[in-house]
This record gives C-alpha cells, sequence and structure tokens, in this order.
C-alpha cells in the first residue's frame, strides 16, 4: 500500500515549497523534490536508510 505524499512539518512560509517529500511503499519509503511535484524523479529507500536519512537531517 502506498500512502499520499506527506511534506515535513517545519516547512513554512517562502521556503514550503523548498523541501522534500516522503511515502511509504511496500514495506519501504519514496522520497522526491517538493517543487518538481508529479515530475520529480521519485527515489526508493529501505526503511533502515529512510531512518538515517532523518537522523542526518536533524542535526
Amino acid at each position: 500500500m502506498t500512502t499520499e505524499w506527506r511534506k515535513s512539518s517545519r516547512s513554512q512560509g517562502d521556503q514550503q515549497s523548498d523541501c522534500v517529500e516522503a511515502r511509504a511503499s511496500e514495506g519501504a519509503f519514496q522520497v522526491r523534490d517538493s517543487k518538481l511535484g508529479e515530475t520529480s524523479p521519485v527515489f526508493d529507500l529501505a526503511s533502515s536508510d529512510f531512518t538515517s536519512l532523518l537522523s542526518a537531517a536533524q542535526r
């Protein structure tokens, strides 16, 4: 099951379109560039890779 795209809750103001969107997909995750929308390349990440990405972004 693939969920809807979600943007970071920290995305605010004029920068709203300049972020990464993510969604769950078949036991893994997908990410894309929000400003490109449907034309953005979609990157498939294993759950462990997505967790690592989130940890690195919090630093």
